[in-house]
């Protein structure tokens, strides 16, 4: 049995929250200099980057290190870190609770389509809570250092300067391709379970009982399926949160439509993938430390409590 299949008490909810946040805590902070240049390849393209005949990522951690210090390749970490802990801890809470509802009326065995809508309905509550969070770790990192003008002081400034300034609009700017990205979960967490229950039977043994490296070949390769099939999404969100909604400054996409016919028509779908490269180094290795550690910070977690109560 799979370790979302056994959810339904409050203990159970609070290892999926601890162990989720604790898993995103963990992958942000390894692969944050990645996010940073994928962040502002989405948002900024090409043009900010120095003509080169190498590779534009060395060229991007080469121009960071120059322009901002080793600090600036942590650049958004802070708000990143506020995003993911509400990201993946509602995300896990919620698959584990509706996976355990659509598997109690089927005998305990989940269907496919009862994977897929577990992973819509947690990607979708996610989203509505942790939006806000990525819009300020979006704009902190795509914003011109050569910049004079200091974009927000700290991630609460953030939040107050964005919601008194533009509005709940602006703290939900790229919610709908965020909502679209849900089928990127929608893909990816079915294909996960899938390839698990496979490697268990290939090894003879149980799902929670996978070693971490077959957590670790899951994991990779369902993200990898549903990064290439999803992609576009996450360059329209990512530039419809780097802009801001004022009058002064006025947007230049009106929305996920504008945007995405806007990216089209000047770049081509190569411009859809823009950072495509970048994110697959970033997102692979984000996701197999994620997943992982969620696995074995569940299994810790679970092994703690249960022997705890066996001792009351």
């Amino acid at each position: 049995m799979s370790n979302f299949d056994s959810i339904g008490s409050s203990r159970q909810d609070l290892l999926n929250a601890c162990a989720g946040a604790s898993s995103g805590v963990i992958a942000a902070v390894f692969v944050c200099p990645l996010d940073l240049i994928k962040t502002r390849l989405q948002v900024h393209g090409l043009r900010n980057l120095p003509p080169t005949n190498g590779s534009y990522i060395i060229a991007s951690l080469e121009q960071i290190v120059k322009n901002e210090g080793m600090s600036g390749m942590y650049r958004g970490l802070a708000p990143t870190i506020f995003a993911l802990l509400p990201t993946w801890a509602v995300y896990f809470t919620v698959y584990g609770k509706l996976k355990h509802e659509f598997a109690s009326g089927t005998n305990g065995q989940l269907s496919v389509a009862g994977n897929v809508l577990a992973a819509v309905g947690a990607g979708t509550a996610s989203a509505l809570v942790s939006n806000p969070l990525w819009v300020v770790k979006t704009r902190i990192q795509a914003r011109d250092i050569k910049s004079e003008r200091v974009l927000y002081e700290s991630t609460l400034s953030a939040l107050r300067t964005i919601k008194r300034e533009e509005g709940f609009r602006g703290l939900y700017s790229g919610i709908l391709p965020s909502l679209a990205g849900v089928s990127h979960a929608a893909i990816q967490f079915p294909a996960y379970e899938k390839l698990k229950s496979y490697l268990a039977k290939t090894e003879n043994t149980t799902v929670d009982k996978l070693s971490p490296g077959n957590l670790a070949v899951a994991s990779s390769l369902s993200k990898l399926l549903a990064s290439t099939m999803t992609y576009p999404h996450e360059v329209i969100r990512s530039r419809l949160q780097g802009q801001s909604y004022t009058n002064e400054t006025g947007s230049l996409y009106s929305g996920a439509i504008d945007c995405t016919k806007k990216v089209f028509m000047r770049d081509g779908l190569p411009g859809l993938y823009r950072g495509y490269a970048t994110n697959l180094l970033r997102t692979i290795p984000t996701n197999v430390i994620t997943l992982t550690s969620y696995e074995l910070i569940y299994r810790l977690l679970n092994r703690v409590l249960l022997d705890k109560k066996d001792h009351e």
